[in-house]
């Protein structure tokens, strides 16, 4: 299985150039069965990536660009009347994908980010009393502006905890900048790329990794530092149980993906940032930077 996920780790980093750790936690939160939050400044590639994962994944993609004006309705689908039958039928809408793209989520306003929300956490919608399964696997991959652009509305904290994880991509480095302003171009490149991975292939590897073995050792450095947030000055409060089972969750896919079948503490050290920069408020907007005190001050039993 780990050999699958290399040859869908190479394809991607065919197209995202110079940024294989973030695609790596890309594709461990998709293993985690959790969704991605990418934030960045527009044209650094993070529409690119989902579309990419999606294409890698042969899974049903559609991308939804959030906008002030946009609706629940136009999100989750509507129920319309039916002429012929005299009825009112439901009418999924783009939500209805096994990985959707929420394209600058924090420029719609936070009625229609509400619409993402049981989605993200019960994988169905509810309409009109009537509850409506979305498909398996389904994933949504949302990208946002830094929230001091012109007509950005921040996520609630609430939007924020369905997230298992958030990651930046950045600039990318001299080398691979070089490569891409001579290189062919990106979306081309997408549509000529092969399936890595079948949806049934990813479902496997989904479960294959909620058998990967935690130590109690490993569980009390993860509830040391869980403990630590809420005890620490250095943040406003401190991660939920939900935002420690997210933690777990990935670190459980990282070890998976380095080959292991059991969870050492590195593994949680390289997805701490990812998954827990988000959940935490302190004076610092930088990921690796809010995570610092824990790494320096959480010692490993």
């Amino acid at each position: 299985m780990q050999k699958d996920t290399q040859q869908l780790l190479d394809s991607a980093n065919q197209i995202i150039l110079g940024k294989e750790h973030k695609i790596r936690l890309a594709l461990c939160c998709l293993l985690a069965r959790g969704h991605l939050l990418i934030e960045d400044i527009p044209g650094v590639g993070k529409t690119t990536l989902a579309h990419t994962l999606a294409k890698l994944l042969g899974l049903n993609y559609q991308r939804i660009q959030f906008t002030s004006d946009i609706l629940p309705a136009d999100i989750i689908g509507a129920s319309i009347f039916d002429g012929k039958n005299l009825e009112f039928k439901f009418r999924p809408g783009p939500l209805f994908n096994q990985m959707v793209l929420a394209d600058e989520i924090n420029r719609a306003t936070p009625k229609a980010q509400s619409a993402l929300l049981e989605a993200m956490e019960e994988h169905n919608v509810t309409v009109e009393g009537k509850t409506y399964p979305l498909p398996t696997p389904f994933f949504v991959i949302a990208t946002q502006n830094p929230s001091h652009q012109i007509g950005t509305f921040p996520l609630p904290e609430s939007q924020l905890d369905r997230f298992l994880m958030r990651i930046e991509l950045g600039y990318p480095n001299h080398d691979a900048e070089r490569l891409l302003l001579t290189g062919q171009n990106r979306h081309s490149l997408i549509e000529s790329l092969l399936v890595k991975l079948r949806p049934e292939q990813l479902l496997a590897m989904q479960q294959a990794v909620t058998e990967v073995y935690v130590s109690n050792a490993v569980l009390d450095y993860c509830q040391a530092i869980i403990s630590f947030t809420r005890e620490s000055p250095d943040y406003h409060y401190g991660l939920s149980p939900r935002a420690g089972l997210a933690l777990l969750n990935a670190a459980k896919a990282w070890a998976f993906m380095e080959q292991r079948d059991a969870v050492i503490p590195e593994d949680i050290q390289a997805v701490l940032a990812a998954v827990a920069g988000h959940r935490l408020r302190s004076g610092n907007n930088d990921s690796a930077a809010i995570v610092a005190p824990i790494l320096a001050k959480v010692a490993v039993h």
